[in-house]
């Protein structure tokens, strides 16, 4: 018994999708009170996840995307925990081709970890050393990572330029991102974040590719 072939009416232009996708985000957006140079990011964050809601649950500091940009046009490195992280960042929208650098699986990673005893994305960060100062963070995976780095600025390593704060999960998660917001002004430190468990490696790739070139 023949069976007659399955078609489906559905949109199919890359263009016309990636088009409407934002005009549905600003209408769920409306007049919501996002600084200018956010924005962006609020909209990359919605279009990575799906949900709407997490508006509610952004938390900045004052003019953190703009001073993303601005570090990202004088060439600021890209640090991230995770290489999903890496790979979803749109490099050729980096506007000053930006090194993008991920440590995780750095040969001497899993022995700094050992030696330490900490996750291997803590341990990463020691070699974030030489890249961290005016840097650009982003941290999509692992919580021990975001704390760490705050335990190495509070010690005395370079500050980075912004730190994006989108650990995801359950133990951790919430708590690393809260300590961010309570401690970024004794820090003295720029950030973006998610409060609570949701977050994740496109989370943390699409916020940095919001402040390298908007939603083009």
């Amino acid at each position: 018994m023949s069976r007659a072939p399955i078609r489906f009416e559905y949109e199919k232009d890359p263009k016309a999708i990636y088009r409407q996708s934002f005009e549905m985000i600003k209408d769920a957006l409306g007049e919501d009170n996002i600084p200018i140079d956010v924005g962006p990011v609020a909209q990359r964050l919605i279009h990575a996840c799906g949900m709407t809601d997490i508006v509610d649950n952004l938390f900045y500091s004052n003019r953190a995307g703009e001073i993303g940009r601005d570090a990202l046009q004088a060439g600021a490195s890209i640090l991230c925990d995770s290489e999903m992280v890496s790979a979803g960042i749109i490099r050729n929208i980096l506007p000053a081709e930006n090194n993008v650098v991920c440590t995780l699986n750095d040969p001497p990673t899993p022995a700094l970890a050992k030696k330490i005893m900490t996750t291997r994305s803590a341990a990463a960060l020691n070699l974030w050393l030489p890249h961290l100062e005016g840097s650009i963070v982003a941290i999509g995976n692992a919580p021990t990572a975001l704390f760490r780095l705050m335990e190495m600025i509070s010690d005395g390593a370079p500050r980075p330029a912004l730190i994006l704060g989108f650990p995801v999960g359950f133990v951790g998660a919430a708590e690393s991102k809260q300590a961010l917001v309570d401690h970024a002004g004794t820090l003295e430190i720029s950030f973006i974040t998610l409060k609570g468990r949701r977050g994740g490696s496109a989370m943390a790739s699409a916020a940095v590719n919001a402040i390298a070139g908007g939603n083009k």
